[in-house]
């Protein structure tokens, strides 16, 4: 199995209204999230990559910018905007943007935390 993976950033705010008013994640904040993009083959393709060339991936930076970027995520999403939902959207956006080989996406708001979502096989 084959696997490759491309680093995507951008700044967005949102807040998690669901939880208790006291939670520090209620009330409106940002982050500079970093989304990883993770696709996985058995075979490489005729060039030699794994079903994607990395500059193919530029499709989906493109959709971060002018979707994501610098936006509230709480009126972009139609789902609670926590980092595990995300991760399960950013996923569906970059398999039909880039591959159907994308198998996860992984999405940070700090440096030590990290959601994942990975496609069902």
């Amino acid at each position: 199995m084959y696997r490759i993976t491309k680093q995507f950033e951008f700044s967005a705010s949102h807040e998690l209204t669901h939880l208790d008013p006291s939670h520090k994640c209620f009330r409106c904040h940002g982050h500079n999230y970093i989304v990883e993009v993770v696709v996985e083959c058995v075979c490489l393709d005729d060039r030699g990559f794994c079903q994607v060339d990395y500059g193919e991936m530029a499709l989906f930076k493109a959709y971060l910018d002018e979707y994501l970027d610098h936006r509230h995520l709480n009126d972009v999403l139609l789902v609670r905007p926590t980092a595990e939902n995300l991760a399960k959207y950013l996923c569906e956006i970059a398999r039909r943007l880039v591959s159907p080989y994308v198998v996860a996406i992984r999405v940070s708001e700090t440096p030590k935390t990290w959601a994942e979502w990975r496609s069902p096989a």
